[in-house]
């Protein structure tokens, strides 16, 4: 799907990121690892340290503590929101749903609706243009997203292959519809039928409960059917496969070469795929930032936002931005936007609790 939505901008955006640091070096020496297989998945991946939430907090926690900081920095009256948007895998219950906690929380009007997006790491991108639609065509005058995950309570600490990836985050940026006429573009797209490349079998309607027997594959790794399991072979296959046309037909939108663009904003998959895909589309090292994974692992939906402000916070503060980005995994799914940002009220990135 194609889509160019104009008189809207992004006036703010913050991060908030789980308390507990995690290194991958220490955490693999305590579970027996040999050093130099880590040390080589570290050069290799990016692997370093992650940030995950405390086992109290969860992706509510995280985007409600950015969703203040952001209103409060730019002196919006949460009454003045006309809607609420939560992007989100991990939500405090199957029933009610984030965004309606959330607008309890920060005391939203009646009148503004609130519903959740169930995406992972294709979702701020999605989030954004569902905001966006409500601005250029919904009647809305505000929008807050808020994007957040806690996938490294999915995962299990046996699965080597899997949980040193996975960092939680949440996000809040606001929308807001505006006279200004340069439009932002968008391309969705969906693989239904790679779906089981990532996937958590139990939880849902289809396989409510049952017994949590850990099984073993055939590399060592540990996991039960309520863990997160990923194929990364189909998952990296899938990523070079749709990406880089995703990314060529939203710059094609925007009548962008990638000698204009200042930056393009991968999701930190890892280090090694945000390299590589920087590289296939042929953007420079300096125009695509590749270390924002190594500081705070995968963080799902919050991660093209980390990005943002890790990366260019201080540039977006003062100038207007030429940007490209894609969000791709869960689904199979993609999401690819190209507009300007900037200038926006960039807030620090912090971590919860504090």
């Amino acid at each position: 799907m194609h889509s160019s939505l104009s008189n809207i901008r992004l006036a703010g955006i913050a991060v908030t990121t789980g308390s507990v640091v995690r290194d991958y070096i220490a955490d693999g020496l305590a579970a027996g690892i040999e050093r130099a297989v880590l040390e080589r998945n570290s050069k290799t991946l990016g692997l370093k340290q992650r940030r995950v939430a405390a086992p109290s907090v969860t992706a509510l926690d995280l985007c409600a503590d950015a969703a203040a900081r952001l209103l409060n920095e730019l002196g919006v009256d949460a009454t003045s929101l006309d809607a609420l948007i939560f992007v989100t895998q991990t939500p405090d219950h199957p029933q009610p749903n984030n965004a309606s906690l959330l607008h309890g929380r920060l005391g939203l009007s009646k009148s503004a609706a609130a519903y959740d997006l169930s995406m992972g790491c294709s979702g701020w991108v999605y989030g954004l243009h569902q905001a966006a639609l409500l601005c250029a065509h919904g009647g809305a005058a505000r929008v807050l997203l808020c994007a957040g995950d806690t996938l490294s309570r999915l995962t299990n600490p046996g699965d080597r292959a899997t949980d040193p990836l996975f960092g939680d985050a949440g996000a809040a940026v606001l929308v807001e519809k505006t006279g200004r006429s340069a439009p932002m573009h968008f391309v969705l797209g969906t693989d239904g039928s790679g779906a089981e490349a990532i996937r958590v079998g139990q939880g849902g309607a289809r396989q409510p409960s049952g017994d949590l027997v850990e099984q073993t594959d055939a590399d060592g790794n540990r996991r039960h059917a309520a863990n997160l399991c990923m194929n990364g072979a189909d998952v990296f296959s899938f990523t070079l496969r749709e990406v880089p046309p995703a990314v060529t037909a939203v710059m094609r939108l925007a009548g962008y070469e990638p000698k204009q663009v200042d930056a393009v904003l991968l999701h930190q998959a890892n280090t090694f795929m945000v390299k590589t895909l920087g590289k296939k589309m042929g953007f420079t090292e300096e125009q695509t930032p590749s270390d924002i994974f190594a500081d705070y692992g995968n963080q799902s939906s919050a991660s093209i936002p980390t990005t943002l402000v890790q990366a260019l916070g201080g540039r977006l503060e003062a100038e207007t931005l030429k940007l490209v980005g894609c969000g791709f995994g869960v689904g199979l799914s993609w999401g690819a936007f190209a507009g300007e940002i900037g200038p926006i009220t960039v807030c620090p990135i912090q971590s919860f609790p504090r």
